[in-house]
């Protein structure tokens, strides 16, 4: 019985054998995946081959009435309400996002803006993409957009609202060892669900520290607690005085304040108050002008951009607000005087800092004008704000300085012109960022882990810039064209992954395919340093690692078949090596000794079973394939030193864990027991102080009256 293949598969296969033929002959790229149902506002995918000489159009299609299709792509760019952009994340592999620039928001009935919906089904159009070089498109991706308008309230003043707890008004450990629910915990005092009864069994025997919660202890051998009970004759001579802040203790509580509610109806609009001046700054409180109001540039809140929003202090930002404009902007933020800008500023202190303005003037609007039509030269609006970049100076809790580069730009006007302008504060201390550290010194657990690249300076000094090590941290999709990343936890093993679509036609091109999956492995760890420690010295090499990145071995013959790709580096593992250095405070600090990062490969094939032959069949019809990421850390026990011999087990005189009387804390701040600062450094002070007792010792009354003895006794005769 013979096999029968009917002419339209026929005429497909054949089809795909010539475009199989084409593809080798030239660099070829393509969109995955090539079909997408937008629902929302941003569309991503991605551009896979060598896309760094591609230009890419967009424009609105729609199906022929007689046949249905769409059409061949095309490398004319429509004017559409969408902004696309390209971002080139590896070398065979760049992200097309697609971005609506239209507001989802339902037209009022007077309403005069135009950037709203005027009906519920706000967006319903097909769009096609088109990568093309030198005129002629290479690849193209269909999007059927499909949104309604998003309903907003059209009054929040006089409206009613529901008063929901808010996690100000109680802090978030306020009684940390209360571990069982509905029962008394012994020896937690703050535990609700003790009575008076089981209180009285451990009330002197309470946990310490507040809220009854484990804190940094301030040790005994501190001078601030000479106050204590039983405190050694030696104590007010041999006690060591070191700042409360050299600890590392990183805090365990919500750093906000319990605020008392006033009493108010529950259904009722809140009224905002004057805004009260701080006397000093601290992390997120508001900046005030001299004149006792808030020193505001323009901010996003609940999604829109708000002109006039506080400044909080230590807090960076960057902005983007859109702005449609029908004539000359005569108002801030858009159109202000330098003298407007230039304001004083509380210090924090007492002082003040004003604000040092700079003007920079561009002639290129590209990046902060869209949909501009023609220009006829009817309206120029000159020196239009197109961007306000603040730079805070700050040490300790003071402002210092204030510098502001204002750019501007001037604007010709044609009926409607969508303006992008940018706003941004940033807070230095000293010449370096703000940036918050994971352990002080040892990392703390579930602390992000410090990535570092070298960052040559002019003055052929090398500083390391931290950057961040990162997992997959996937959407709501799971596509790995839409999922973010997520920095790595110290001593939180973890492993994540998403999906990457996957055609016949990438799998007719395995090296490719090899490629942009060690292109989007790679762009999770982008620094080649990690630092030993939780704060490191960005100028000391001596605080970083190198990371070993374990090559493939490219010299094993890669099995590809029709339908199947081997070798592909689908397994990042992440190993770190860690060692406890020692103990502060009753904190153990942990050292990084090692970074490894690893691949593991694997074989993709596609699914052609179940009857479903399309997969094997069709070059675009795409199957989802798994990329994962995962890390590992492992403690290293360090050998403290040589084993006890046999005197040292059984003579106990001298062991302080054992006996009442330790004679090795008569110089304690001298001896290896102490940790609070380098033992070379308290061995030195200690030895200049047994030094000038010995002077004292001498020179004092004990010694002068032997010497006058010895003077005023008569000599003796033989």
């Amino acid at each position: 019985m013979g096999l029968s293949i009917p002419p339209s598969i026929l005429r497909k296969i054949i089809h795909f054998l010539i475009f199989i033929s084409v593809a080798y002959s030239q660099n070829t790229v393509v969109f995955q995946p090539s079909y997408l149902t937008a629902n929302g506002p941003v569309v991503n995918a991605l551009l896979l081959g060598n896309a760094s000489e591609v230009s890419l159009n967009v424009r609105i299609v729609s199906p022929s009435n007689t046949t249905g299709s769409i059409g061949s792509p095309s490398c004319v760019d429509n004017a559409t309400q969408w902004i696309l952009t390209k971002d080139q994340i590896g070398e065979t592999v760049a992200q097309v996002q697609l971005r609506l620039d239209k507001g989802l928001h339902l037209c009022g009935e007077n309403e005069t803006d135009t950037d709203c919906c005027p009906q519920s089904l706000c967006v319903l159009e097909t769009l096609q993409v088109s990568a093309c070089v030198d005129g002629k498109p290479l690849a193209s991706l269909l999007i059927q957009a499909r949104m309604h308008a998003l309903l907003f309230p059209e009054s929040t003043e006089n409206d009613n609202k529901t008063a929901f707890p808010s996690h100000l008004y109680q802090t978030l450990g306020s009684c940390p060892c209360d571990l069982t629910f509905r029962a008394c915990d012994v020896r937690c005092c703050c535990d609700k669900d003790c009575s008076s009864e089981d209180l009285k069994l451990f009330a002197s025997n309470c946990l310490l520290g507040p809220f009854g919660g484990h804190v940094s202890f301030v040790p005994d051998y501190q001078c601030s607690v000479q106050s204590a009970e039983n405190t050694p004759d030696w104590f007010p001579f041999l006690c060591v005085s070191s700042p409360p802040e050299n600890n590392p203790f990183l805090g365990l509580f919500y750093r906000g304040d319990t605020i008392t509610p006033a009493s108010s109806p529950s259904f009722q609009s809140s009224v905002l108050s004057a805004p009260v001046p701080v006397s000093i700054y601290t992390e997120g409180s508001p900046i005030f002008r001299m004149d006792d109001q808030y020193f505001t540039i323009p901010q996003k809140a609940l999604g829109r951009c708000v002109n006039s929003a506080p400044i909080a202090f230590l807090k960076n930002f960057r902005v983007s607000c859109v702005t449609l404009l029908h004539s000359c902007p005569t108002e801030s933020p858009l159109k202000m005087l330098p003298s407007d800008l230039s304001v004083r500023v509380k210090s924090g202190q007492g002082g003040y800092a004003v604000v040092s303005v700079t003007d920079d003037v561009v002639t290129d609007l590209s990046h902060f004008i869209s949909n501009a039509g023609a220009s006829d030269g009817r309206l120029v609006c000159e020196k239009v704000t197109l961007a306000l970049d603040y730079t805070f100076y700050w040490t300790e809790n003071r402002i210092t300085n204030i510098t502001l580069k204002r750019t501007v730009g001037t604007i010709t006007l044609n009926n409607t012109v969508k303006l992008t302008t940018r706003y941004s504060a940033v807070f230095l201390n000293g010449d370096f960022m703000r940036e918050p550290n994971s352990g002080n010194p040892g990392y703390q657990e579930e602390r992000p882990v410090i990535g570092g690249i070298m960052d040559t300076l002019g003055n052929d000094t090398g500083s390391i810039q931290r950057t961040s090590i990162n997992l997959w941290k996937p959407d709501a999709d799971g596509l790995c064209s839409s999922a973010l990343k997520k920095p790595i936890l110290f001593g939180y093993n973890s492993t994540s992954g998403c999906l990457l679509p996957v055609s016949r036609h990438n799998v007719t091109q395995c090296n490719l395919l090899r490629k942009t999956v060690t292109s989007l492995q790679a762009a999770l760890i982008p620094g080649t340093y990690v630092a030993k420690t939780g704060n490191p010295d960005p100028l000391n090499m001596t605080d970083w690692v190198n990371i070993s990145f374990v090559t493939l071995n490219s010299s094993d013959a890669m099995k590809n078949t029709t339908n199947s790709c081997s070798g592909i580096p689908s397994h990042q593992y992440i190993h770190v090596w860690s060692v406890t250095t020692g103990v502060v405070d009753g904190v153990p600090q942990r050292e990084i000794l090692a970074l490894q990062v690893s691949y593991g490969l694997s074989s993709w094939s596609l699914d052609c079973g179940g009857g479903d032959f399309s997969p094997c069949l069709d070059p675009m019809e795409t199957q989802l394939f798994p990329i994962t990421s995962s890390v590992t850390f492992t403690d290293i026990s360090v050998n403290t030193g040589p084993p006890k011999t046999r005197f040292q087990i059984n003579f106990t005189e001298y062991d302080c864990n054992r006996n009442d009387v330790c004679w090795p804390e008569l110089a304690f701040p001298i001896t290896t027991y102490y940790t609070g600062e380098p033992h070379t450094q308290s061995l030195a002070k200690g030895l200049i102080l047994v030094f000038f007792f010995i002077v004292a010792s001498i020179l004092g009354t004990p010694w002068k009256q032997i010497r006058q003895a010895c003077n005023c006794a008569p000599p003796q005769t033989f």
